[in-house]
């Protein structure tokens, strides 16, 4: 419920403070008081359309802010939390501030338990704790979607868990009919795919090109352009390491060894000595080696360098060929050949599994069938019984002649059944019925959507209901039936109502009023609770315009003993 709402800057309103207790509160004030400022600061709470027009003259901005109190586990806090709200927690239940601001500038800002967020998180909490119905806009009435939820919820949760099972074969039955369609519809398409994919994996596998092999294949060739200089310098080095081949010229093997033979003659007479005779007998080891190296790379160029190297540039070139057709390097064109492999068994997989698809759209279609018809009977049953409880309540809104019916009738299959439902009304027998929005009046449409609110809040309450003159164009009789049924639907919700009539003010528990007053030529209005004894004054007012006059008063009082009654 909300506890308490606090308004700056908004319409006439300068600053005013609402406390609001649970059960029936109503607020009443003169015509052009600003009433009406109190459903548009809940509007804005709840995420509605920021209008700088309502922002006080001279003022920068205008505020809203609420304070809610909730159960614990209630959904709307998960969410609240999710946009990084702080909640004050206590036993069990949590509390959760909630406020906006518009600039006249039309600039708009949203808060959420103190921390900024989008004002579309303000709008998805709104639909979790407050409903809100306007003079002429019972958008719970006029919208498919929302009479088809209302119903929905009155057929009770083992509905609920039918039509989700429905729901999930739904998408199920929608995934594979759209991959059915789309197999069929791009047929030649993926045909002409798997064509291209076949010739260019047939081009590869000619080539059968290896892992790597247009790199070493360039180090090669490159090793083999410059064969004669890379002969050349190999042999020297090996000339010099070891000049065996080149007669008595000395080398550094014959240099290293005769150091090494000096040094092992008196290495046993110093330690630093013998340490130095080993570096150079390493070395030897070493040159030895090198040499060897050397040597077997002499052998092992190739003597017919320009064949070779022929024969590596007509590789090269038919590998360039691949890697200028599908992939920067032979490493990803190999890549890109095992993923165009999987596909093109994919899409040569298409005859079965089309023949998959449609046994399976056929076998989920029978499921379907099966379950929307489930779901149109009990839809069907549901729609009954709350087109009689609404009726009777009707009955009770000095609409005797009136019945509500709620029509369930066959549409196309869709993610909440294949049923349409309209919400009609007969204003009396022999009438023909039609939809709410069109064949009711004002103040019908009120009662219609009045009784249709206690019906349902039994069933699925919000935690708020705020209306914003419901009884328009009502009076007399009628007018006390709507007060009476204010009072029962506060028994399930907290119920928030601004109206000018005094017979719909007595049923309250909680009385606010708005008063304006004018100062220096400024207009403003003030928001007051108020007692027993105000309370009756103010209802005199509302019955006679004189809130002094003893009969008026008397009335009142009887009004609320009434009412109380």
């Amino acid at each position: 419920m909300i506890e308490e709402i606090r308004i700056r800057d908004l319409g006439v309103i300068a600053e005013a403070t609402l406390p609001l207790e649970p059960g029936f509160t109503v607020v009443t004030g003169e015509t052009g008081a600003g009433k009406t400022m109190v459903v548009t600061a809940v509007g804005l709470l709840l995420g509605g359309r920021a209008d700088s027009g309502a922002v006080r003259l001279a003022a920068k901005a205008a505020s809203a802010e609420a304070t809610v109190r909730l159960p614990a586990g209630h959904a709307a806090l998960h969410r609240a939390e999710q946009a990084g709200a702080e909640l004050e927690v206590f036993q069990d239940q949590a509390e959760l501030l909630l406020a906006r601001s518009v600039g006249a500038d039309g600039r708009s800002k949203a808060f959420i338990g103190g921390r900024s967020a989008p004002v579309s998180v303000l709008a998805e909490l709104g639909e979790q704790l407050v409903v809100v119905h306007g003079q002429s806009d019972q958008i719970r009435l006029k919208s498919a979607a929302a009479q088809r939820e209302a119903l929905d919820s009155f057929a009770g949760p083992d509905f609920a868990v039918s039509l989700a099972e429905y729901r999930s074969l739904y998408e199920r039955w929608r995934t594979a009919q759209n991959e059915l369609d789309e197999l069929r519809e791009n047929g030649r398409e993926r045909a002409r795919e798997a064509a291209e994919l076949s010739q260019a994996l047939a081009e590869i596998d000619a080539l059968d090109p290896q892992p790597g092999e247009d790199e070493s294949l360039k180090a090669e060739a490159v090793k083999l352009a410059n064969l004669e200089s890379l002969r050349q310098a190999a042999g020297q080095a090996h000339q010099a390491l070891i000049a065996e081949d080149y007669g008595d010229a000395l080398d550094a093997s014959t240099l290293v060894d005769s150091a090494r033979r000096a040094l092992d003659q008196v290495a046993e007479h110093d330690e630093a000595l013998r340490s130095s005779a080993e570096r150079v007998t390493e070395l030897g080891y070493l040159l030895a080696d090198v040499a060897a190296e050397l040597a077997s790379y002499l052998s092992s160029l190739d003597s017919d360098a320009p064949g070779r190297l022929a024969a590596i540039e007509d590789r090269r070139g038919e590998l360039g060929a691949l890697t200028r057709k599908y992939a920067p390097s032979i490493d990803e064109v190999l890549s890109w050949a095992e993923a165009s492999r999987a596909r093109l068994d994919e899409l040569q997989d298409d005859s079965t599994k089309i023949e998959e698809l449609q046994a399976e759209v056929e076998a989920l279609d029978r499921q379907l069938l099966v379950s929307s018809d489930a779901l149109s009977t009990a839809r069907r049953a549901a729609a009954e019984e709350l087109g009689q409880r609404v009726t009777a309540e009707l009955a009770a809104l000095a609409m005797a002649d009136a019945a509500l019916h709620l029509e369930v009738t066959e549409a196309a299959r869709g993610p909440h059944g294949a049923d349409e439902i309209a919400i009609l009304l007969q204003p009396h027998p022999g009438a023909p019925a039609r939809p709410v929005g069109k064949g009711a009046s004002g103040g019908e449409l009120s009662r219609v959507m009045l009784a249709l609110e206690v019906v349902l809040a039994a069933i699925d309450p919000v935690p708020t209901f705020v209306f914003d003159e419901v009884d328009a164009g009502v009076g007399g009789k009628a007018a006390v039936e709507i007060g009476r049924r204010l009072a029962m639907l506060a028994r399930h919700v907290q119920v928030l109502v601004v109206t000018h009539l005094p017979q719909v003010a007595a049923f309250a528990d909680s009385h606010i009023r708005v008063l304006k007053t004018s100062e220096g030529g400024f207009t403003s209005s003030d928001v007051q609770a108020l007692d027993e004894a105000e309370r009756v004054r103010e209802l005199a007012r509302m019955l006679a315009g004189q809130e002094d006059s003893a009969s008026a008063q008397a009335h009142a009082q009887e009004l609320l003993d009434e009412a109380r009654s």
